[in-house]
């Protein structure tokens, strides 16, 4: 009885004790009145209709203290106001309010983890930031989150003091003072429930560890939630394709030492059995498509179940789909198991869906590339089916363009139509005007610098503009460029180009020599493609060479042999035929895919002779982010007639391009008079490259460091090989080989390239250089 008598006992206690309460806020007691007009102080922000749409009486009407508490009541709750009064006088109702400051701005001292637009966006989303009522609880409830989000990453450490200053006009600046901390580091992983595998070979999987030799640098030993529950999910994803399909896991739990600087984490799993594929099948709507579809079943039975096969095969039978037209296919792997036996009856469900055709290509993110350049692009057509292969090809031509740092290409339904689409593909512009500066160094010529401005995108046409200089000691170049990609509208390009060189001698250890020649030239060059990734390119170039600043004591002899066989002074027309074939899937930072290119040149008129080319480049994608890379190169050149292969026509190799670890142009013959590098008619150069990612740079593609070996060497076709003054160079036309490791970065200055080469068989009078770098500035 009791009991049911203390809820009626409340129910008539609480309108007393409201009005306790609200007493304060009532200047004085008073009887109900007819309202005569009603007046409202200390409004500045407000809107005034805010005040009035919460009193519950308008001007004629009569009012009482009951309605005065519950005025006050709906006034506190709309979180404005810090203080609310009524009074009255003559029948006028009076409503005095202080208002709440708005918050003006926000900011952060110390914070280095976080990007603060990022964290304001977050704070937002708990309702703290600019232009909101500032409110303390709200602000401990902003450094509640703020605090999360460092915990997240693994400082528990950090210390979060919110300082408040008041401003003009009722404001506030609010101010978070941070110290972050250092990251808590792993001290410990334990897994609880393996049987199968043991603890260390699942940890294996894991991309965090405990502290050990390399973790300072690798940083996988600081704790982070994502990196936990990734971890998380790459050991449930083993166990999957080991057959283990009834594998699951609890949630891991983590602790901490008391000093907040050690994390402790304790895994626990549940293996269950592995199950064997007992049958594979499709079933749906095939679209009559068997024959077809079957043999993109990656497991068959008798196989264990694999989740990466079964992933795979759901990914060839939708964009086979895909190609077709079907944009929005289904397919649904459903594994029945018999835990008894311990097998699984697997069934690929498959639902097309309607076939589609694309209504409308939109682009976007390009401020400063016209829609034209990216729309020539395009494989996928606009009123045509659906096609996941074009679609494909489309984004990789345009991500090798080299304009942009990302490409995304997607597809949303239009709104009413089930059989259509729109293509979306949205870009991020890259500076492609670029001042380059390349830096050497070498023992005789120490720093070397070249410098070059080019416009890849000029005024957003597609067109590119490039004017080379180089004003090293070595050479002086000048070569102004224009290539239009589409010069027709079938797309053959047209390069013109004028150019001016001057060349003296590379100097090396034990060298002298003196001599200068000059070619001025220019001509046109055209590209034709014959495909998706084949094109062939031929044009003619006209080139004058003089030869000057000649000695009988300074000049090397191999130049006096040319002047006495040619002349000072030479013309030449030559003509150039090539092919090439691009599948790169990037021209910024490739992941796979190759590049083939095959042409030759042909001299006429004083300098008779023709070169061939040929080289490849192959990217083997290891993971998403890891590549290998290969390259090879021959450049072969002999003359027709009777007379020697000209030595200015000669092509070096050595450092940056070719072998690193040797200085730059030393590999080959070398004169016999002066001992300069002479280059030669035949070249072969050969390069693996393993690109790994930089820590940290998951945002960046282009940040990459690599481990390189390169081989190549120089010689004549014609078997001759001069190994300089007095004989000193033991093997000038060898094969050289080197290994390395290096650092390469598409960075706001411009590409960046650093590398460390060791020479592997460097013999006595070999030239040796093993750190070399170039960077540039891009606009």
């Amino acid at each position: 009885m009791s009991l049911s008598r203390k809820p009626k006992f409340a129910l008539r206690t609480l309108p007393f004790l409201l009005a306790s309460l609200l007493a304060p806020a009532l200047a004085s007691a008073f009887s109900p009145f007819v309202v005569r007009d009603i007046q409202v102080n200390g409004i500045q922000r407000v809107d005034p209709g805010a005040v009035f749409t919460s009193l519950p009486v308008k001007v004629g009407e009569e009012f009482s203290e009951e309605q005065a508490a519950a005025a006050i009541q709906r006034l506190y709750s709309t979180g404005f106001f810090s203080d609310v009064q009524i009074d009255t006088a003559d029948n006028v109702l009076v409503v005095n309010v202080v208002e709440r400051p708005t918050i003006a701005s926000v900011s952060f001292n110390g914070m280095r983890e976080f990007d603060s637009k990022a964290i304001i966006n977050s704070l937002s989303q708990v309702g703290f930031g600019e232009g909101r009522v500032f409110d303390r609880a709200m602000l401990e409830r902003a450094e509640f989150e703020l605090k999360q989000q460092y915990l997240s990453k693994g400082k528990y450490g950090v210390e979060i003091t919110s300082v408040i200053t008041p401003l003009p006009r009722n404001r506030v600046g609010v101010s978070f003072d941070i110290f972050e901390g250092d990251l808590a580091k792993i001290k410990e992983i334990r897994i609880i429930g393996n049987e199968s595998f043991s603890e260390g070979r699942l940890q294996d999987e894991m991309e965090l560890t405990t502290s050990g030799f390399m973790t300072w640098y690798t940083g996988t030993n600081k704790y982070s939630r994502e990196k936990l529950e990734g971890d998380m999910e790459r050991i449930r994803s083993f166990y999957l394709n080991r057959g283990y399909l009834e594998f699951s896991s609890e949630a891991p739990q983590v602790s901490i030492s008391p000093d907040r600087k050690d994390i402790f984490i304790t895994m626990t799993i549940h293996e269950g059995e592995p199950y064997t594929l007992s049958g594979v099948k499709l079933a749906g709507d095939l679209l009559g498509l068997n024959e077809q579809i079957e043999p993109l079943l990656k497991q068959k039975a008798g196989e264990t179940f694999s989740s990466d096969a079964t992933t795979e095969t759901v990914k060839a039978i939708t964009e086979y789909l895909g190609t077709l037209g079907y944009a929005f296919a289904n397919v649904n792997p459903n594994p029945v198991l018999d835990r008894e036996n311990h097998t699984a009856d697997l069934t690929f469900y498959v639902d097309p869906g309607r076939r589609v055709y694309v209504r409308r290509i939109e682009v976007g993110g390009n401020v400063r590339t016209r829609d034209e350049v990216v729309r020539r692009e395009m494989r996928q057509q606009e009123a045509a089916w659906y096609d996941a292969d074009n679609i494909r090809m489309s984004r990789d031509r345009i991500d090798r363009l080299g304009y942009f740092n990302e490409v995304d290409v997607s597809t949303s339904p239009v709104p009413g139509s089930p059989d259509q689409v729109d293509v979306n593909v949205n870009v991020s512009e890259k500076p492609t005007g670029m001042i380059n500066l390349g830096v050497g160094y070498g023992s005789t010529d120490k720093l070397i610098l070249s410098a070059g401005l080019s416009q890849d995108n000029i005024f957003g046409s597609g067109n590119s503009l490039s004017l080379q200089l180089n004003t090293s000691k070595i050479n002086r170049t000048a070569v102004l460029s224009h290539t239009n990609p589409f010069w027709t509208q079938d797309g053959i390009s047209k390069t013109t180009s004028i150019y001016y060189r001057r060349t003296t001698p590379y100097e090396g250890e034990d060298t002298y020599g003196d001599y200068r020649n000059t070619a001025i030239g220019g001509g046109f060059n055209f590209g034709v493609p014959i495909s998706e990734y084949d094109r062939v390119f031929m044009g003619v170039n006209v080139e004058r060479n003089e030869l000057s600043k000649l000695s009988t004591l300074y000049t090397p002899k191999a130049y006096q042999d040319y002047v006495a066989e040619y002349g000072k002074t030479t013309n030449s027309v030559i003509f150039n035929l090539g092919w090439s074939k691009d599948t790169r899937d990037s021209a910024i930072a490739p992941n796979r895919g190759y590049m083939t290119n095959l042409s030759g040149d042909l001299s006429t008129m004083d300098l008779r002779y023709y070169m061939l080319h040929a080289s490849h480049q192959h990217y083997f994608p290891v993971t998403r982010s890891i590549t290998f890379a290969v390259n090879g190169a021959v450049d072969w050149g002999k003359t027709y007639g009777s007379k020697n292969f000209p030595v200015i026509k000669n092509v070096y190799a050595g450092g940056i391009g070719s072998v690193r670890g040797f200085e730059g142009a030393s590999l080959g013959p070398r004169d016999t008079l002066t001992g300069d590098y002479l280059g030669g008619s035949r070249r072969m150069i050969a390069n693996a490259q393993l690109y790994l990612p930089f820590p940290g740079a998951s945002r960046d593609r282009t940040l990459r460091w690599f481990l390189f070996s390169d081989a190549g060497k120089v010689d004549n076709s014609n078997g001759t090989c001069a190994q300089g003054r007095n004989n000193r160079v033991t093997d000038p036309c060898g094969w050289k080989y080197s290994a390395g490791v290096g650092l390469s970065w598409d960075s706001p200055l411009g590409p960046l390239q650093l590398s460390y080469g060791r020479a592997m068989n460097a013999k006595e009078g070999d030239d040796k250089q093993a750190f070399q770098f170039q960077i540039g500035t891009a606009f």
